[in-house]
């Protein structure tokens, strides 16, 4: 079962700038990948997704559309959430995760085996 490993989370400031990175112990250009996150209280949610080559089709939450960017560099087995001008509402767990279909990702993420511990972004105001 392959193992995600997210890091890159922490304490920001509402404005503030994050990136996170998702590592994996398999061959990610094998799937496409997305991120999500929960809120406290909630179910989780989808953040982002793309793709499975790099420079893939992005697909983005209506929460986040504007303000994040999913990028992948295969060679490292690794995917990036690049987050911009951050609020409180979104402070949150961030994971990732990864599929032979797109459409898991974006639609049956709830059903992927196998999730990583997540990374913590507390966002303040």
């Amino acid at each position: 079962q392959v193992q995600l490993v997210e890091s890159g989370g922490g304490s920001v400031q509402t404005g503030g700038s994050l990136t996170l990175s998702c590592v994996a112990s398999d061959a990610i250009y094998n799937y496409a990948a997305g991120w999500f996150r929960q809120l406290p209280g909630k179910e989780r949610e989808f953040v982002a997704s793309i793709s499975r080559y790099t420079g893939g089709s992005t697909l983005y939450g209506d929460s986040v559309k504007g303000r994040c960017t999913i990028s992948r560099v295969n060679s490292k087995n690794t995917v990036y959430l690049q987050m911009t001008n951050l609020k409180p509402e979104d402070t949150a767990v961030y994971y990732c995760n990864e599929d032979l279909k797109l459409q898991n990702i974006i639609e049956e993420f709830r059903n992927l085996p196998a999730w990583g511990l997540g990374t913590q972004v507390p966002v303040s105001s």
